[in-house]
């Protein structure tokens, strides 16, 4: 990595990384916020919110402490997922299907930020910078609860919903082609009923 030198840059490094992240991420859940129909799910989405502003304040703490350089690159890794649920979500869906799709990209996001947090812990273990450790355990716990409480909604409200939803939908469509083949079948009834009579004549 270009412009490192020692293992605490490498510590300041992941620092900023997760700092760009948590920017990132707060810029996009009010966003995902304003499509989803679960209150459950957006509360827990707010409180999120809530946990990522303060982290960035307390990095930018530890960032200070450790006297890093204030350039802070985006992370492109978190960008790529950002777009990636941003372009599906552009794209013209069922209701039903929105809510699974925000639950699944926040909860990938989370699992990156788990990654990204548990490898800042173990440096700052390696290097003794306790307030860094502290910060990092203690994301670390809310984090493995947050994706915890995802998959627990998702099993419980917000997939059983969408499958309702696409079962009540598979069973309308069926019934919609059945009467379009009866409407089919009357008309072809009458006209083949005309012709008879024609020929009757």
């Amino acid at each position: 990595m270009a412009g490192l030198a020692s293992a605490q840059d490498v510590l300041a490094h992941e620092l900023t990384s997760i700092h760009s992240a948590e920017r990132q991420i707060s810029r996009a859940l009010p966003r995902l916020m304003r499509k989803i129909s679960s209150d459950q799910l957006r509360q827990m989405l707010d409180k999120r919110l809530s946990q990522g502003a303060s982290l960035i304040d307390e990095i930018d703490d530890v960032l200070d402490e450790l006297e890093a350089s204030k350039p802070r690159p985006k992370n492109l890794g978190a960008e790529g997922l950002i777009a990636d649920a941003t372009d599906l979500l552009e794209d013209p869906l069922d209701d039903s299907l929105i809510d699974p799709l925000v639950l699944a990209f926040v909860q990938k996001l989370e699992h990156y930020c788990i990654a990204a947090w548990g490898t800042a812990a173990a440096l700052g273990r390696l290097l003794d910078q306790d307030e860094a450790v502290n910060l990092m355990e203690r994301v670390l716990q809310e984090g493995r609860r947050f994706d915890e409480e995802l998959t627990a909604l998702a099993e419980s409200e917000i997939n059983r919903t969408m499958l309702q939803r696409s079962d009540e939908r598979e069973r309308t469509g069926k019934g919609d082609e059945d009467k379009g083949k009866r409407a089919r079948r009357k008309a072809g009834a009458r006209r083949s009923g005309g012709r008879k009579q024609g020929k009757s004549r």
